[in-house]
């Protein structure tokens, strides 16, 4: 996160909606090529539909909940 803060300017603090978006970006949807390309969550076992718009899949998974 800190490296990230250093080139998004218009981060000043990481109670913004953006530092929580990135972090749900990386957690459930950038796949990771040391993780032989699964998401941290993945890895987890906190899978999510298999659907190829993960974004997609984590907001009709939220509004099932």
């Amino acid at each position: 996160m800190r490296e990230r803060n250093k080139v998004m300017r218009g981060l000043k603090s990481e109670d913004t909606p953006i530092a929580k978006g990135f972090q749900i970006y990386y957690n459930f949807v950038k796949p990771h090529q040391s993780l032989n390309g699964q998401t941290p969550a993945e890895k987890a076992g906190i899978g999510i539909n298999s659907e190829k718009n993960r974004w997609l899949a984590l907001i009709k998974e939220s509004l099932r909940a």
